[in-house]
């Protein structure tokens, strides 16, 4: 158990950097991954920005993530879940444009800016669970240019890691339990970052 997202970023520093890991910049997922990434970016002495993705809501199930699009638009899909549920094209081009639209509003009022071209780059997030976004953030990274991407969660199940690892170069978690529920399962703490803390972190 994380006793906080703090707690969670600070250990996962200590791992990165007992680990070898260099970064020139460490991306957070916001709003949740800036706690997790602000000890993260202080402890590799690199400068901290975000990457924003929205996922893409099954039809008649919005939690349910058939995918995920990031700010620029790039898309990453689950082609199989999307074949079983019988997903159409015009709706996912649908969700795609309108969630990309609430991606860049969100980048808009966090992002930093730092050009990621030829840059090793650490993106990091309060855990994972589908890897939906995570994926779409990842792939994001990779189309700005990023030289190496590394990806550092404090959790995450096994079968999304191993998914997300066909996406980064290299993936860390500090725990990779079986038995999974939810992120907000392995913290003490975890409620919600509010706007004016999650700006504070940058």
């Amino acid at each position: 158990m994380f006793e906080d997202r703090t707690d969670a970023g600070e250990r996962l520093a200590e791992h990165l950097r007992e680990a070898g890991v260099e970064a020139d910049v460490v991306l957070a997922i916001p709003r949740g991954g800036l706690p997790v990434a602000r000890p993260v970016a202080d402890a590799l002495g690199a400068p901290l920005d975000v990457v924003v993705a929205r996922k893409l809501g099954a039809p008649g199930n919005p939690e349910l993530a058939v995918g995920a699009v990031a700010d620029d638009g790039t898309l990453w899909v689950n082609d199989d879940l999307v074949a079983q549920l019988g997903v159409s094209d015009d709706y996912l081009d649908a969700e795609r444009d309108a969630e990309a639209a609430r991606a860049r509003e969100k980048a808009d009022r966090y992002r930093q800016g730092i050009d990621l071209a030829g840059k090793r780059v650490v993106v990091v997030d309060d855990g994972v669970a589908t890897g939906a976004t995570t994926a779409a953030c990842l792939r994001r990274v990779r189309e700005a240019g990023a030289a190496h991407v590394t990806l550092a969660v404090p959790v995450g199940p096994p079968d999304t890691l191993d998914r997300l690892r066909e996406e980064a170069d290299r993936v860390i978690a500090l725990e990779e339990p079986f038995s999974f529920g939810a992120v907000g399962a392995h913290y003490r703490d975890f409620r919600q970052v509010p706007d004016e803390a999650a700006l504070a972190y940058l």
